[in-house]
């Protein structure tokens, strides 16, 4: 953890962190949603049954960056949204003057709630493209309702972790810490991007409603604007020491590193050390310039002048690129503030969750329905279905594995499946373990338990990599592909549907 940050979980209450936080509960989002989820319940509800239940799978089709993986996150403000879901009059009153909706069908959207199922795997999972990480099993229209808040959270927040991932990673041991709010496309990707960030592993964040909200450590010391307000730079760090002498780092880049701004660093740290101040937690951040060279240089000053236990922070446009590089080039950093190219994953904004009819229910049972296009990448898998991670004797994870719902899953001794891209080659798993990665979340329009805060959630995450998932996936380039498998009656029934619907 950053030391120049206030751990903000020691002020929440003893309730489970980020839990009271129910952003819900002073504004109504279901009305986020296109229009055509609308339009189409509408005609569900005038021309079929009201007790028929569907089943939708979320799942996305390519890694961003071309990762090996990407981290499931966004879970918690879907279970509050849709515990929360309903319509008040004046949404009713809009979608009226719309003049496109039967007014039986707003009068039954006046009483409107989530009677459904929702399975997900659990938040922070690494997952992987083609395997759906939410299935949805609930009554037609409220199934096609709540599709866009859906995808919305899930592209959003498991796209920020992982990319925060990934610029952790870059740092090898040193923290990150999110300073992306004011680059942020709004506030609520402020928020919610500070919490996935803190989930893919960043250490602390700058903004302080999600350290509020969420139990994140908060950081941050001075901006340009402290050093500029006073006459002259020394004097500003004078002011700020006097004030914060457990927490003084200095922001030297103002004028001149390293004529000016580290040299009257220094002398403010040697005056606290004649007056017997032992700071808890000093250094200098630089926030412009060629920052290998400077932190190299700041470093060698440093230390002969006896601070060698000061701390360098930079910012300033980082990613995982330019984190690699400076390191590589001999840069001598301690910790690193990263804002834009982590809130809007600038090198690749978009995740592509896709929200896809999978079952409907006929005669008491749910049928598969499957999806066909000329493109064989969004062919989709059809019919309710049970997904699994596949460990080998040492925990590592060899592949996932999906097959039918309810299908006996006995690696007790060899079992055959199939690698549905080379079909014709014989697989099969040995010594080796499963876990299945849906659980129920919702039962019936209500959560079936407790769900994680945001810091037992990035300790999830952070264990699944050390411990289980192949370093070749989680290099940035050409990463081991992980496989997604299917039990052999699964892949069976995927190609007799495709034979059919041929």
């Amino acid at each position: 953890m950053l030391e120049w940050c206030q751990d903000s979980n020691e002020h929440l209450p003893d309730q489970r962190r980020g839990e009271f936080m129910r952003i819900y509960d002073e504004r109504n989002v279901s009305m986020m949603m296109d229009l055509y989820e609308m339009t189409m319940a509408n005609g569900y509800y005038l021309l079929e049954n009201q007790d028929t239940h569907v089943a939708f799978d979320v799942f996305y089709r390519r890694n961003p960056d071309s990762a090996g993986f990407a981290i499931f996150t966004g879970l918690e403000q879907i279970v509050e949204y849709l515990e929360g879901l309903h319509f008040d009059p004046e949404d009713i009153d809009y979608l009226r003057s719309l003049g496109q909706f039967d007014e039986s069908f707003l009068s039954y959207l006046a009483d409107f709630c989530f009677s459904g199922d929702l399975y997900a795997f659990p938040e922070g999972t690494i997952m992987y493209p083609n395997e759906p990480v939410i299935t949805v099993v609930a009554p037609l229209v409220e199934a096609q309702l709540i599709e866009t808040e859906l995808l919305t959270q899930i592209n959003h927040q498991s796209l920020i972790a992982t990319k925060a991932r990934r610029i952790v990673r870059s740092a090898e041991g040193r923290p990150v810490s999110d300073f992306g709010a004011r680059r942020a496309h709004n506030n609520d990707a402020a928020i919610y991007g500070a919490r996935a960030a803190y989930i893919g592993g960043v250490a602390a964040t700058a903004t302080v409603s999600s350290g509020q909200h969420f139990g994140i450590p908060v950081s941050g010391t001075m901006a340009h604007s402290w050093v500029m307000f006073y006459k002259n730079e020394l004097e500003s760090f004078r002011k700020f020491a006097s004030i914060y002498p457990d927490n003084c780092i200095l922001l030297v880049d103002t004028y001149d590193v390293l004529h000016q701004g580290l040299p009257n660093a220094i002398q403010v740290f040697t005056e606290m050390r004649d007056r017997g101040i032992a700071s808890k937690n000093y250094g200098i951040r630089i926030d412009s310039g060629d920052l290998a060279y400077l932190t190299a240089r700041s470093r060698k000053m440093l230390d002969e002048a006896g601070f060698t236990d000061a701390k360098i922070i930079i910012s300033n446009s980082l990613d995982e690129y330019t984190i690699r590089s400076i390191l590589d080039q001999g840069g001598q950093v301690d910790a690193f503030g990263v804002g834009e190219r982590l809130i809007t994953s600038r090198s690749e904004p978009v995740f592509g969750a896709v929200y896809k009819l999978c079952a409907v229910e006929e005669d008491g049972q749910m049928i598969p329905r499957i999806k066909l296009s000329e493109t064989p990448e969004k062919i989709t898998n059809p019919g309710l279905k049970d997904v699994y991670r596949i460990y080998d004797a040492d925990g590592h994870a060899v592949a996932d594995l999906i097959t039918r719902q309810g299908e006996e899953l006995d690696l007790s001794s060899r079992y055959d499946f199939v690698d549905p891209i080379k079909p014709w080659k014989r697989r099969a798993f040995e010594n080796c373990t499963a876990k299945k990665l849906q659980v129920k979340i919702i039962e019936a329009g209500k959560r079936t338990s407790q769900l994680p805060s945001a810091k037992e959630i990035a300790s999830y995450v952070d264990r699944q990599l050390r411990e289980e998932i192949w370093d070749t996936e989680q290099r940035f380039e050409n990463p081991h592909i992980h496989y997604l498998d299917m039990s052999p009656a699964y892949y069976e029934m995927k190609m007799d549907m495709l034979e059919t619907n041929r």
